[in-house]
């Protein structure tokens, strides 16, 4: 086996050239064996696998830097960096990212998760480099879909100014998570399928290459003037326009083809985008046919690609799929907007029901709020569906758009809580803290599936800006019958006794119940809120709580500072009452990837955990 042979950074320079593509099969085969036992981002990797050996071939890491845009693609650059035996443990408690991570290697030049960042990231390295007086190379990787999100057009237009060599590897795969969308998707189409070019370069090198003495020299004079040439057939030329020498397309998956384009490209004094084309899944059946289900893999069987584990429970997202299919059949002003993921936002239903009313507009989170408050104020009812994390990067259109109007976009944050394997780029552990913090906001949580659905049929009513933050992973079916109408700013009572309160926020209220559960079997008697809303919180509720109990334990899924625990704290220092307040939360710290129960326990928010905290508190009370 030639993978065996490699060990550690830079060895794949000791495998023959005749060999890179036996190497290749061989990674593709590993990387389908281990992520069939251990899930993770497979088809994105099976697509970049040549590109990162030409890149690794072509260079020379540490010294110089490969920043791969999101991270999703890098798993063949971990293995080519000696990791491979780590992959036994890829995303699990203790062992390696699924995403570069400079602790991990010096050969992860920058940390990544979100997309459309490494060009921002690599041109910061361009000038630390130039301002040091180093001469190593640096390039930034970005696919396609990376490139519908602004901040990479903001780094492009910096990047034109460059006067000195800065490598951007366009990894083309027609596809984000889910299939591309947008003028910059049709824009590379144009590209790709321009034959008119591809056939006319094609058919004049290969008529004057070896010709005569003069036919090799007339080749290269128009290599060196393809800028030109490309002007004059291909649509737009989009990036040579902005100044950023453009070289390809060329394909992907052609190792010695990539490799003579890096070695053109760093010979330029500027910034020079090479555009690669590749597919997505490449080499495995499956996740060429369906590369939006084999983005992010569940474990499954290499010889069908079904899951090894079927859901039996329907989870969050697809009763907010149920919910907005049956809204949309009875109001159309409802809308619904998604980031490139209307699969994993569970909108893909609604989008083939209602294809007028369904806008994705590409990786570009900022675009779509300020586009839902557009939306808002023409008089529809805009529902916004994005992933906790995602959603913090349009903190300001959230704050100055939508919320300074007061305008009634719905946002449907999914994800919200620890999300598991993907790590602290994922975890949604933030939202009802940074959202908290805005004025005109309003912030509910479900209990279960059935709040859920009654949740989003309130927001849709509602005439200000709100948010419905539920988590990943099934549904909980539990507390059936305990579903009082949602009231504005009101809790739900579950159980009412004495000593103990817990207000438990939406994911918390099933851990709640163990742990009432617990402290009964203990001794203690413990009442149960269902807190419904973060913001506003039930004052009332609260109140009440502080004179009828000794100990008030807040729960919540959401880092300490900014969240639903200190709120309360504060209410209850202005009302001088004798209750003392528990906040349980997850640390204000990011927390690593991992499976879910167990990150609960590290952080201490399990109900094991819980309890002991809880009783603790209650004895130093008495």
């Amino acid at each position: 086996m030639f993978l065996e042979k490699i060990e550690k950074t830079n060895d794949i320079k000791k495998i023959n050239a005749e060999d890179y593509s036996a190497l290749a099969e061989e990674i593709r085969q590993f990387l389908i064996s281990s992520i069939s036992v251990t899930g993770g981002h497979l088809g994105s990797n099976l697509g970049a696998v040549e590109l990162t050996m030409a890149l690794h071939l072509s260079l020379h890491l540490p010294e110089d830097k490969i920043i791969w845009d999101v991270g999703h693609q890098s798993y063949t650059h971990k293995i080519l960096t000696g990791r491979r035996d780590g992959f036994a443990n890829l995303r699990k408690y203790g062992g390696i990212s699924g995403f570069p991570k400079r602790k991990e290697s010096d050969c992860d030049s920058f940390d990544t998760g979100h997309s459309s960042t490494s060009i921002s990231a690599g041109l910061g390295m361009v000038k630390a480099r130039d301002l040091a007086g180093g001469k190593n190379t640096v390039v930034s990787v970005i696919g396609d879909g990376s490139l519908t999100g602004g901040m990479a057009y903001e780094a492009l237009n910096n990047a034109s100014r460059l006067e000195t060599n800065f490598i951007i590897v366009l990894n083309d795969n027609n596809m984000s998570i889910s299939e591309n969308v947008g003028g910059v998707s049709k824009y590379l189409n144009n590209i790709r399928t321009a034959d008119m070019y591809l056939d006319l370069k094609e058919g004049v090198y290969n008529s004057l290459h070896g010709k005569s003495k003069y036919g090799d020299k007339v080749v290269s004079q128009i290599r060196r003037a393809k800028s030109s040439f490309k002007q004059l057939v291909v649509p737009g030329m989009f990036f040579e326009d902005m100044g950023i020498t453009y070289l390809g397309p060329v394909d992907g998956h052609d190792i010695s083809a990539m490799m003579r384009m890096l070695r053109e490209a760093r010979k330029i004094k500027g910034a020079v985008l090479i555009h690669a084309i590749t597919q997505k899944g490449r080499g495995y059946g499956p996740a060429e046919r369906h590369p939006a289900r084999f983005h992010g893999a569940e474990p499954f069987t290499i010889e069908t690609g079904i899951p090894s584990k079927p859901r039996t429970k329907a989870n969050y997202t697809d009763i907010f799929s149920t919910v907005m299919c049956k809204l949309g059949q009875r109001d159309e002003k409802v809308v619904a907007i998604t980031a490139a993921m209307p699969d994993g936002t569970g909108l893909k239903r609604f989008r083939n029901m209602y294809p007028d009313r369904f806008f994705d507009v590409g990786i570009a989170e900022e675009h779509a709020v300020t586009f839902a408050a557009g939306l808002a104020a023409g008089g529809l009812k805009p529902i916004v569906a994005i992933y906790s994390s995602f959603l913090q990067r349009a903190y300001d259109q959230i704050l100055h758009d939508v919320c300074i109007q007061n305008l009634p976009v719905i946002f449907a944050i999914d994800r919200a809580g620890l999300v598991g394997s993907d790590g602290e780029t994922h975890q949604g552990i933030f939202d009802l803290s940074y959202l908290s913090s805005i004025p005109n906001m309003h912030i509910m949580a479900p209990k279960n599936k059935w709040e859920l659905s009654d949740m989003i049929k309130f927001a849709v009513s509602f005439v200000a800006p709100i948010a419905i933050r539920y988590p990943r992973g099934e549904a909980f079916d539990g507390l059936k019958d305990n579903r009082e109408p949602i009231v504005y700013g009101k809790s739900e009572s579950i159980y009412e006794e004495e000593d103990i309160i817990l207000f438990a926020v939406g994911s918390m209220v099933k851990v709640a119940l163990e742990v009432r559960k617990q402290l009964k079997e203990t001794g203690y008697s413990c009442s149960l809120v269902n807190a419904r809303f973060v913001k506003p919180i039930d004052e009332e509720a609260i109140k009440e709580a502080c004179r009828e109990h000794k100990l008030i334990v807040t729960m919540e899924e959401n880092v300490a500072s900014g969240g639903f625990g200190e709120k309360v704290r504060a209410y209850v220092d202005t009302l001088h009452e004798n209750a003392k307040v528990l906040c349980v939360t997850i640390p204000d710290e990011y927390v690593e990837h991992g499976n879910v129960e167990l990150l609960k326990q590290e952080v201490g928010i399990d109900a094991d955990s819980i309890v002991k905290k809880v009783i603790t508190a209650y004895i130093g009370q008495s």
